[in-house]
């Protein structure tokens, strides 16, 4: 029984005007309302859940947030009523404060350089999705289930209005704000393992040509021992931004390049934009035209709109044969030497139109699960739909092989099939502060593998800005430097010696880190949680963290303080939480890490790229709690293919109490039948800041002495800040201006 025949039978009247609005529990405090008029066929399937919503009772007359449909002319209108001091957060890829009350968001997505149109309000991405904190703590969450153009505005009334015929609302009442993000994870699907090697560092540029150039890159970051795991090709490797083709000339042996970063062990991720030009020969034309593969015109020509290469027509992924043939032509692409795809401009973005995308008038024909429609209905799943398409291309070329997409276009649910990152920032103060409340509110909504350019895209980044932003980067789930063309170099080394050492020791972090961040993905695939955390999940009573939005937690464990935030104008939690000294040197560059009490954070040891981090040796950092004891988990697999889903890999409680003047830390494995060998472990005991060591052990039990000068929290007056301002550095404006005078100049055009 399909999706749509199964809705049908639920809601037989559905289509009937008269009938009256209906609302059922899902499942446990998690209720769905449905309007009077509503049309299971303009929605269905629904991009957001993995199971069709099944009626299991009926909504308690006491239930606190209830939508309320109206109509504004000819648009459909959704308002639910919530405290005042409710604090709101979500609402997807956004820019602007963490806490999204008083806030309004247009999904309709759009490729937005710099977020500078629609004083941006109007992303690449849709996530209709608002999380509610209530004074007390407890938690809800509002997904409009509706794909079709539309806006939210968030205050004390939520309110949704949408060109499109009236939606469904589903609400998810919990105790906190950690457990409705996983109950949005059990109904929305939880995303796949990603490979180890796509949590390393990332290095990109727009572009990377010819591929001696890319070779040098890889060279040199193993020349400068500054660990590394990915080098990124941009749009110019193609032939004339033909997808799918290579440049004859500039990269004529895909497979050797792939071979060679693979001696040097790194991996090679590809760009593939959905726009296919309009040229007779072109095989990827040739086979969409043949078989009338592209998006219509209301008088049935293919719909046109120049992107990279010209004129070009778009597949149109709402069609189950489409997305096959794209599959197809994914799986030949992946075959030739390439380890990750990237799908970019894919809201689609199309250069001549006023509006930055196809038509609203363009037609998706549908397929046997989803009706014919309009644009209006279909823009904001195309992306959606092209990443999904490519996923599955990947597992065709590589079935053994976890794939890697990354995506500048997504929907609400579309975690399950790719990553992201906030698409073209800039190289600014103002972006590199925001990028942590936009990552975190990706985070919020369902996203956990998400990140913004690192240093920044557009315009030119400069040292400190680098330095800064790469030693607070390296703490967030998607870690990669990107630049555009036309803007200087900004790999690690190009400022210097100073910088380059300030960038090698973050990175170095993240590598060291890895047993600790690769088992928070782990926790992400099962539960929903968010790799990066806002601070007020380490304590949700607490009215001061609710704006904290320089702060962030990775995972529970840990804290991060950025070096610029200032002891003066940042909110951390209570608790005897201690920095961690992970370094001799202070270099006034590196973020602030501190462990929670009662915790253990398993690290590893500094390697040059995933592959040779070694699984077996390992440093359990303890910060005990005040009984002396502390807990942690440790994940472990293969690091790639899918062994894990039928139990290959291993799960492990560490654990640490302490008598006397002996502190003992032990690790068992309490899951998984996956055999990682002997561990090689030592311990080391946060106290004030200084960790102490004690030596590596082989086994699974390490006892050492304690030291007793404990501090009992973090005092911030004693931390040492940066002293540069913020708020007196360039501003975006600023910026462009001297990006512009500068190409015009060196005769370049602007060509983002």
């Amino acid at each position: 029984m399909t999706k749509r025949l199964f809705t049908g039978l639920l809601f037989s009247a559905a289509c009937l005007s008269a009938m009256a609005q209906q609302a059922y529990m899902v499942d446990k405090d998690v209720a769905v309302f449905y309007p009077a008029n509503y049309d299971a066929a303009a929605h269905s399937p629904s991009p957001v859940f993995v199971h069709e919503l099944v009626p299991q009772g009926n909504v308690p007359g006491n239930w606190k947030v209830k939508p309320v449909y109206s109509k504004e002319g000819d648009k459909t209108v959704v308002t639910l009523n919530v405290n005042a001091d409710d604090d709101l957060y979500g609402t997807g890829e956004v820019v602007g404060d963490l806490r999204r009350n008083g806030k309004e968001v247009n999904f309709w997505n759009t490729d937005n350089y710099g977020y500078m149109k629609e004083q941006g309000k109007q992303l690449y991405q849709s996530h209709p999705w608002v999380l509610g904190v209530r004074k007390d703590g407890s938690a809800y969450g509002i997904i409009a289930d509706n794909t079709w153009k539309s806006s939210l505005t968030t205050n004390q009334q939520i309110k949704f209005v949408s060109e499109g015929p009236a939606f469904r609302v589903i609400v998810i009442e919990r105790a906190n704000a950690k457990e409705v993000m996983k109950e949005l994870a059990k109904l929305s699907g939880t995303m796949e393992m990603p490979p180890l090697w796509a949590l390393g560092f990332q290095q990109c540029r727009y572009s990377y040509n010819p591929d001696s150039r890319v070779k040098e890159i890889i060279d040199t970051y193993r020349a400068k021992n500054i660990p590394c795991d990915v080098v990124w090709m941009d749009i110019d490797y193609m032939d004339q931004f033909k997808v799918f083709t290579y440049d004859p000339k500039q990269f004529p042996d895909p497979q050797g390049l792939q071979d060679y970063a693979h001696a040097k062990n790194f991996k090679t991720v590809y760009m593939i934009d959905p726009g296919v030009k309009v040229e007779d020969g072109y095989f990827v034309y040739d086979q969409g035209k043949a078989n009338d593969y592209f998006v219509k015109m209301p008088d049935g020509t293919n719909y046109t709109g120049r992107v990279w290469p010209g004129d070009c027509n778009f597949p149109d992924y709402t069609r189950h044969e489409v997305r096959t043939w794209w599959s197809g032509l994914t799986s030949d692409f992946v075959k030739k030497g390439v380890d990750g795809l990237w799908n970019d401009m894919n809201e689609p973005a199309v250069f001549d139109s006023q509006t930055f995308t196809m038509d609203t008038e363009a037609v998706h024909w549908g397929d046997e699960n989803r009706d014919k429609g309009s644009h209006l209905r279909y823009h904001n799943v195309y992306g959606y739909n092209m990443i999904k398409a490519s996923r599955e291309g990947m597992l065709l070329a590589k079935p053994n092989n976890r794939p890697f997409v990354l995506s500048r276009d997504n929907f609400l649910g579309g975690h399950r099939y790719g990553a992201t990152w906030t698409g073209d920032n800039m190289s600014t103060w103002d972006h590199f502060q925001m990028s942590i409340p936009m990552t975190l509110n990706l985070s919020l909504s369902g996203q956990p593998f998400n990140g913004p350019d690192m240093g920044g895209f557009g315009a030119d980044a400069d040292a400190e800005l680098l330095a800064h932003w790469t030693a607070t980067g390296i703490y967030f789930p998607f870690a990669r430097n990107h630049a555009a063309k036309g803007t200087v170099d900004q790999e690690p080394w190009v400022f210097g010696q100073k910088v380059e050492d300030v960038c090698r020791t973050a990175i170095e972090r993240r590598y060291r880190l890895m047993p600790y961040i690769y088992t928070l993905f782990q926790e992400a695939t099962v539960n929903g949680m968010p790799v990066m955390r806002p601070a007020f999940m380490a304590d949700d009573k607490d009215p001061a963290l609710r704006g904290e939005q320089k702060v962030f937690m990775l995972g529970d464990d840990l804290m991060i303080i950025p070096r610029w935030a200032k002891a003066d104008n940042i909110h951390i939690p209570s608790g005897d939480w201690d920095v961690l000294q992970l370094e001799d040197k202070d270099d006034m560059y590196q973020a602030f890490v501190a462990q929670r009490p009662g915790s253990i954070v398993p690290m590893g040891n500094v390697a040059q790229s995933t592959i040779e981090l070694d699984q077996n040796t390992l440093t359990l950092l303890v910060n005990p709690a005040e009984d002396g004891t502390a807990t942690g988990v440790l994940y472990q697999d293969a690091g790639d293919g899918f062994g894990y889903r039928t139990g290959e890999y291993a799960k492990f409680q560490l654990s640490a109490k302490t008598e006397g003047d002996n502190i003992t830390v032990s690790i068992k494995q309490v899951d998984g039948k996956m055999d990682m060998g002997q561990k090689n472990i030592r311990i080391g005991f946060v106290t004030d800041g200084k960790i102490t060591y004690s030596p590596y052990v082989q086994g699974n039990e390490v006892t050492m002495k304690t030291v007793k000068d404990k501090q009992m929290g973090i005092d911030l007056k004693k931390l040492k800040f940066s002293d540069i301002d913020p708020s007196k550095q360039p501003t975006i404006q600023e910026k462009l201006k001297i990006q512009v005078e500068k190409m015009k100049k060196s005769g370049q055009a602007m060509e983002w």
